[in-house]
């Protein structure tokens, strides 16, 4: 234009022809939808993603001119590929879609978040671009030919999917953007991605260190029916795609063999990586270190680097995962490796949080986004599949069923407690279809047998069906054992019952830091290991996954759920013919909403099972069959409106369910960032946030204080500013003030006076 060349990006002098970004990306975006047999529409919106940056104005300000105007690159290509086909044809909108949200985030049709896609496309941005003679051949290109929903022909059923298919092309065409830009700006940065080891490799390592580890296990019944699961695991992978389920009771062995069948499965259906969605970080990162080096006993991982016999290594898992800090001083190449593969999920094994997964499923941002369609043709594990929140159970088993039948997943539900997620799900004031009771396959073929085989816990309900009088009578029942864990319900009351305990008593709750409460698990377990006197008070939070080994614990009247997760850390390693469960009426209310729920059905089984409760599959699906028909929503986020009401149409509001689509609900919650001394390791982040406290609004500093937060309601921090007690350095950022050492205490954790009100956050 007037002389001037098109250009996409300039970088140091050197500068980038558009025509060459938009044939690289959309070369690179078609090599994404190979998977699912539609790379031409994805070649499509590439070629076409940036054709508003041939517009003279923005031509002039890439070239460092003035621009009389300000140009959204990003209308054009959409206006123009969206007048070339019927409008009346919904998938005529799909293109437009993604590339007109290619940096703002996928658009809402109607008037949302931002501008809608139906005021878009009313514009016309592109006429004039029509006469640049370079762009004759890209905007020449044919159309997509290829069926939508390429792995099957679309049908009113698969409809449902509809979106989730819009999301997947908008993945490959904003990683293969991001990829191609950082490329040329950045081209060490590009160089650094990949490199990991393949899946057969990876399945050869396991092999060996599970051999290795199956020698030197002294022989033992648990270890029998340990490698029995493991075999069910190697042999059920053959099977075709789909949903399985490994309902296998606490201590069975569910974190290895899990990925034992993952492995074998991945290989022999061309499967091209693995990922672990878990609850909570804590059992992430306890996941993470077995993943890496075959064991999270930390003793135990400094012996097996010394000797080599780790497992995967660190540099084929990664972890993401709010809590871990990418910017240790050790390893930054590595560290800087992982950080990159956490934007678009290119390692091989990755272990993540439902959050992670689940809220990126249903976003609309392209930094968000970009990983979606590296879990095309993927093992997906659910760990503690019962931690789904159900209010949002609906969209998720929707986009579950999606994954599997368009895009080549196999899920893996895995727990101890298998919830009802087949077939109808709930009453008749809320109900929705869960996954087709044909379609999940049981890895272990009699669950009922595995789990008298595996029972190592007795439920002892004599303090079940009345209240105890108060916390005083509770601690004098803890203060009878030496090794005792009890779970309460509200953090309120694990700080009341730890306040009445002996000195020397381990309190948890999600008032610690992350850093804190790694530290005391770690403690906990020595003291276990060691035989010594170990007393705990804890919120639910030590429940999932946490790998420790108490013989008896205590549990507050909870969904059955919750109770059997309770037992799991009850003589785990079957070293007692039997521990205790004991299950009592606490003296304060259950809070209000889905825990009492589940504790109500948990207190009709008690009435109903005259002769005592006993942890079986039979069990679980009774509670979860009763608790699911007490529920009132199961779409808390408006899938159904959003998603699905107008999809014949495809009129979506991506935008606006991206916004509401918070798996854990922090609206009412904000971080505050704490000053923390770790009287085990001797790190402390005060320089950090004394660097926060000056100014300094690094990402690297935000990422290494995410270890140091504590979640408190809104109301409570805006009342600790006005006092002075904790400041805010930053719009939304809130720290502990510098001069005040006792608002967190080690061991204790956030203690303000008015963090005793806290009654109803149950972490």
């Amino acid at each position: 234009m007037d002389g001037m060349e098109l250009i996409a990006h300039k970088n140091e002098g050197a500068s980038q022809s558009l025509v060459e970004h938009l044939k690289n990306v959309a070369q690179k975006a078609s090599s994404f939808a190979e998977s699912f047999n539609n790379a031409d529409w994805a070649y499509c919106a590439g070629l076409l993603h940036d054709l508003g940056k041939a517009d003279k104005e923005w031509q002039k300000y890439i070239h460092g001119e003035k621009s009389s105007t300000g140009v959204n690159h990003s209308e054009a290509g959409a206006q123009y590929v969206y007048s070339r086909l019927n409008p009346k044809d919904p998938f005529s909108k799909v293109i437009p879609y993604l590339i007109a949200g290619h940096h703002a985030g996928l658009p809402d049709w109607y008037d949302g978040n931002g501008n809608s896609l139906q005021s878009i496309l009313d514009k016309n941005s592109y006429s004039a671009l029509l006469k640049v003679p370079c762009l004759k051949e890209i905007l020449s290109h044919t159309l997509p030919q290829s069926v939508p929903f390429g792995r099957n022909k679309p049908s009113s059923e698969l409809l449902e999917h509809f979106h989730l298919w819009i999301r997947m092309l908008y993945s490959c065409l904003v990683d293969a953007d991001f990829l191609d830009t950082e490329k040329f700006m950045q081209p060490e940065q590009y160089e650094s991605r990949g490199g990991y080891a393949s899946l057969n490799e990876l399945k050869e390592k396991f092999d060996r260190f599970m051999h290795g580890k199956t020698a030197a296990s002294a022989p033992s019944r648990i270890n029998e029916i340990r490698n029995s699961v493991l075999e069910s695991c190697r042999e059920k992978a053959k099977l075709s795609p789909g949903f399985f389920s490994l309902n296998v009771p606490t201590g069975g062995g569910k974190t290895l063999s899990s990925m034992a069948f993952a492995l074998e499965h991945a290989i022999r259906h061309g499967k091209k990586r693995i990922i672990m969605a878990i609850p909570y970080t804590s059992i992430i990162e306890q996941t993470s270190k077995v993943y890496k080096y075959g064991t999270d006993d930390d003793t135990k991982i400094a012996e097996y680097k010394k000797t080599g016999k780790i497992l995967f290594g660190e540099e084929n898992v990664l972890e993401h995962h709010c809590s871990f800090d990418f910017d240790r001083d050790d390893e930054s190449r590595l560290l800087k490796k992982q950080r990159l593969a956490t934007e678009n999920w290119d390692a091989p094994i990755i272990v993540t949080t439902n959050v992670q997964l689940f809220e990126s499923l249903f976003n609309a941002h392209s930094s968000s986004c970009r990983k979606l369609h590296n879990l095309g043709d993927s093992v997906i594990i659910l760990d503690e599949v019962q931690m789904l929140p159900p209010e949002y159970l609906k969209s998720i088993l929707s986009v579950l069923r999606g994954l599997v039948q368009c895009f080549g997943v196999t899920v893996v539900l895995c727990t101890a407690t298998q919830p009802a997620l087949e077939g109808r799900i709930g009453s008749d004031t809320a109900q929705f279809d869960g996954i087709p009771k044909d379609q999940i396959t049981p890895i272990i073929d009699n669950p009922m047998e595995l789990a008298e085989q595996l029972e190592r816990v007795k439920i002892n309900t004599d303090y079940a069906k009345d209240k105890m009088s108060d916390w005083q009578a509770v601690a004098d029942k803890l203060c009878e054992f030496e090794q005792v864990l009890c779970i309460v319900q509200t953090r309120k009351n694990c700080r009341e019952l730890h306040g009445l305990m002996p000195e020397g008593t381990f309190h948890l709750s999600a008032l610690m830091c992350a850093e804190e409460r790694s530290d005391i698990i770690s403690d906990i377990k020595d003291k276990l290991r060691d035989g010594k006197p170990c007393r705990v008070i804890s919120t639910q939070l030590v429940e999932c996954g946490v790998d420790i080994d108490f013989p008896v614990v205590f549990r507050a009247l909870a969904g059955m759920d919750s109770v059997a997760q309770s037992a799991g850390r009850c003589n785990r390693e079957g070293k007692m013919q039997c521990g205790t469960v004991y299950l009592f009426n606490p003296p304060a209310d259950c809070p209000p909403g889905l825990l009492r729920k589940g504790a109500d059905v948990t207190k009709e089984l008690l009435e109903s099972h005259d002769g005592g409760l006993t942890l079986t599959p039979e069990l679980y699906k009774e509670y979860f069959t009763k608790y699911f028909t007490r529920l009132n929503d199961f779409d808390k986020c408006d899938f159904d409106g959003m998603m699905q009401k107008e999809r014949m149409c495809a009129r979506f509001q991506f935008r606006t369910l991206s916004e509401d689509y918070h798996l854990i609900e922090n609206a009412y919650q904000t971080s505050v960032y704490v000053h923390y001394h770790s009287p085990k390791t001797g790190t402390d982040n005060i320089n950090l946030l004394t660097s926060l406290h000056s100014g300094e609004f690094d990402k690297c500093v935000f990422r290494k204080l995410a270890r140091y937060s504590v979640n408190l309601p809104i109301d409570e921090v805006k009342e600790l500013v006005n006092s002075g007690r904790i400041e805010q350095p930053l719009e939304g950022v809130f720290m502990q003030s510098l001069s005040d050492d006792s608002l967190y205490q080690t061991g204790l954790g956030f203690v303000a006076d008015s963090a005793q009100s806290y009654e109803t956050y149950i972490f």
